[in-house]
């Protein structure tokens, strides 16, 4: 059998456990169970406003999906890549013509835009251009490009 202070004693760290986990301050027992009550309340009403974001994210790509876009810095130049899960006419114009007002090369590429769209480009800097393109840059640029391509595609549905 197991002996009552042994009980106490697992009771007491069960309660220690319990106020280290919802950051309680409280010392008695009956003050860290409201605490967690508390916590389990907030933590509800958190998975709540997350699956409302959610659900609002999924309607507006429902809608009109933007192309995801990463670019990483390579060793001269940059690695970018762009994927739609639907096709995009004229996307790969717009991006292209924000490659050269950036000043960037295409040193090499891979596009795929039958069922979904895809583009992977390493784009070297022009080396006349004076001053240093970063990765924000360009991405910033892509993004501003997929944003003009998609509201003008709105337009002429």
């Amino acid at each position: 059998m197991v002996s009552r202070e042994h009980k106490r004693a697992g009771l007491h760290e069960k309660l220690q456990l319990l106020r280290s986990i919802t950051n309680s301050h409280a010392m008695n027992k009956a003050s860290i169970i409201v605490d967690a009550s508390k916590y389990i309340v907030e933590l509800k009403q958190k998975i709540e406003r997350v699956n409302q974001d959610i659900t609002a994210a999924q309607t507006s790509n429902n809608r009109n999906p933007l192309p995801m876009v990463t670019v990483e810095t390579l060793e001269k130049g940059f690695l970018i890549n762009i994927f739609s899960e639907k096709s995009c006419p004229g996307l790969l114009v717009s991006v292209l013509e924000a490659f050269q007002d950036l000043g960037l090369n295409v040193l090499e590429a891979r596009v795929s835009c039958t069922d979904s769209f895809r583009l992977q480009a390493v784009g070297g800097e022009n080396e006349e251009q004076s001053e240093y393109i970063d990765a924000q840059v360009v991405k910033q640029a892509v993004l501003q490009a997929i944003k003009n391509w998609s509201e003008s595609s709105d337009e002429q549905e």
